[in-house]
C-alpha cells in the first residue's frame, strides 16, 4: 500500500503538452491585460502606480507558471508550498482594492495553470463590469484645519471657527500650553464650500487677529495623505 501511493506520488505528473503550455500562457496573458485595464481605470487618481499595474499582469503569469509546473503532482505540489511559504511580502497597500486585485490575478493564474480557461474568462468579465461600474468609487476627503495662535486667542480661534462652519467644525485636537495654542478642527468639503461662498476665507478673518501665528488646511483621506 505504502509502495502504490508512493508511487502515485511520484509519477502522478500531469504533465502538460507544448501546446498546452503555450495556451495557457496566452490566454493569462490576454486576462491580465484586461485586469491591468480596470486596475488603470478604476485608480486613475492619485494612487495610481504603474509599476503595480504592471506587476498584477506578471503575477497572473507567474502564478500561471506555478500552476503549469505542479499539474497534478501532489508531492510536488506539497513542496512547492513550502518553498513558497518562506517568501515574505513587505508591500505596503495603499489601496484595499489592490488586495482584491492581487487575489484576482492569483485566482485568473491558476484556473489558466489547470486549462480552466471557461471559469476564468467569465470571473473576469463579470470582475471587470463591476469594477467599471463601482471602480469609480472614491473616499470622501476630510480636510483638518490647523490653527495656531498666543494663548490670549483661543477664545477668538473657538468663536471664529464656530460661526464660519456653523457650529459644525469638529474639535479633535486643543493643546495649550503657557504662551501658545494649537486648534485642530476636522471639516467636509461641504463644509469649506459652503463657508467659502461670497465671503472671506477663514486664514484671511484669522489673520485679522494679532497673535495668530498661522493657519492651515489638510485633505486626508483612506487612500493617501497630502
Amino acid at each position: 500500500m505504502k509502495e502504490e501511493l508512493f508511487d502515485y506520488l511520484v509519477t502522478n505528473t500531469g504533465a502538460l503538452t507544448l501546446q498546452d503550455v503555450v495556451l495557457s500562457f496566452l490566454v493569462a496573458l490576454v486576462l491580465g491585460v484586461v485586469i491591468y485595464i480596470s486596475y488603470y481605470f478604476s485608480h486613475s487618481g492619485e494612487v495610481y502606480s504603474a509599476r503595480f499595474n504592471v506587476s498584477l499582469v506578471m503575477l497572473t503569469l507567474i502564478t500561471t507558471l506555478v500552476m503549469n509546473i505542479i499539474g497534478n503532482n501532489i508531492a510536488l505540489s506539497l513542496g512547492m508550498v513550502g518553498a513558497l511559504s518562506i517568501v515574505r511580502f513587505r508591500t505596503a497597500i495603499k489601496d484595499p482594492r489592490d488586495t482584491a486585485y492581487i487575489f484576482w490575478c492569483i485566482a485568473v493564474g491558476i484556473c489558466c495553470g489547470v486549462s480552466d480557461f471557461m471559469i476564468a474568462g467569465v470571473g473576469t468579465s463579470i470582475i471587470f463590469l463591476f469594477m467599471l461600474i463601482f471602480g469609480i468609487v472614491k473616499n470622501n476627503d476630510r480636510y483638518l484645519l490647523v490653527i495656531r495662535g498666543k494663548y490670549e486667542c483661543a477664545e477668538y480661534i473657538e468663536k471664529i471657527a464656530n460661526d464660519k462652519y456653523k457650529g459644525k467644525a469638529r474639535l479633535r485636537v486643543k493643546n495649550t500650553s503657557a504662551e501658545t495654542v494649537e486648534y485642530i478642527f476636522e471639516l467636509s468639503q461641504a463644509m469649506i464650500d459652503a463657508a467659502n461662498k461670497n465671503e472671506e476665507c477663514i486664514s484671511d478673518i484669522l489673520y485679522k487677529k494679532e497673535g495668530i501665528v498661522n493657519v492651515n488646511i489638510v485633505c486626508q483621506n483612506d487612500e493617501i495623505n497630502r
